[in-house]
């Protein structure tokens, strides 16, 4: 059974949601902050390092079965991917190349590369894939979970979208290019960054599943990650031509389906629901159950 100290995965830490998805005092982490795997950099901005370099690494049991675990921290720069930051997560992979695991779970909570690590966090995102893409190649599955406050964007949103499967919360947020960057470079009229109401109907949870792009949305709390983890470990990844080719043709349909789209609400209604404006009132159970009784959605 997992621990219980902490129920709310949005406000928790990295390791308060590790301890909390695995079985009781099943993990075992690696590059632990007393080795002091900080990065190199930082003190030349005159920025404090954290020990673990904003990340979690290791391996634990969920549900009995054995597990690679990493879990980002966005309390530390917005769980920006830097050198350190990178290498652990890519040395976890390919441990899991030769241990064996049942599945590599990751614990998204990141804003994209580190400014400061610009060069070395580009280089690190491309290494994750790389070695994240091999650890699927063997058939283990990758799982990730999308529920931090600082949500799951640039490279890091890249990497969730070459993982097996998504589960996300209402309150997780999955993109490439954050509201800022697009505001800044789009400009206010285009994107609202701070209209929170639209950054979330765009980005939250709620229309990624709508969309089809997360194979499953749940109430916050570590207790309903775990579940959804579970469920999910438990289904054999599919990597046939035929499915790779349907997901390819569901993407196309995606891009042509929704080209135009300003806002979530387009995207809803476009999907064929009647009262798009209801949704963001309704709850995640009903919010499944219109989902299933929509006729075509994705």
């Amino acid at each position: 059974m997992p621990l219980k100290t902490v129920k709310n995965h949005f406000e928790s830490t990295a390791r308060q949601r590790v301890t909390g998805m695995v079985d009781a005092d099943s993990f075992r982490e690696f590059c632990q902050p007393p080795e002091r795997c900080i990065s190199p950099h930082l003190k030349h901005f005159n920025i404090p390092a954290a020990f673990d370099d904003g990340v979690i690494v290791g391996e634990g049991r969920l549900n009995g079965g054995r597990v690679a675990i990493a879990a980002q921290e966005g309390r530390f720069m917005g769980g920006a991917i830097g050198e350190v930051h990178s290498a652990k997560i890519v040395g976890l992979l390919k441990r899991c190349l030769i241990t064996k695991p049942q599945a590599m779970v990751f614990l998204f909570d990141s804003g994209g590369v580190r400014l400061q690590e610009a060069n070395a966090g580009e280089i690190g995102v491309a290494e994750i894939i790389r070695a994240l893409l091999d650890v699927r190649a063997t058939g283990m599955p990758v799982i990730g979970a999308v529920g931090g406050s600082c949500g799951c964007f640039g490279g890091a949103g890249i990497i969730s979208g070459c993982c097996d499967a998504l589960v996300v919360s209402e309150e997780g947020r999955i993109g490439v290019s954050g509201p800022e960057v697009i505001e800044t470079t789009m400009g206010v009229d285009v994107f609202d960054a701070r209209d929170r109401a639209l950054v979330w109907r765009t980005f939250g949870g709620r229309n990624r599943y709508l969309q089809g792009a997360v194979c499953d949305i749940v109430e916050n709390s570590i207790e309903d990650f775990r579940s959804a983890l579970i469920k999910l470990i438990g289904i054999k990844p599919d990597y046939s031509l035929a499915k790779l080719a349907a997901e390819q043709a569901a993407l196309e349909d995606r891009a042509a389906r929704f080209a135009g789209c300003r806002d979530g609400r387009d995207v809803w209604r476009k999907l064929g629901f009647k009262n798009p404006e209801k949704i963001p009132a309704v709850t995640v159970a009903e919010l499944k159950s219109m989902r299933n009784n929509l006729r075509g959605a994705p």
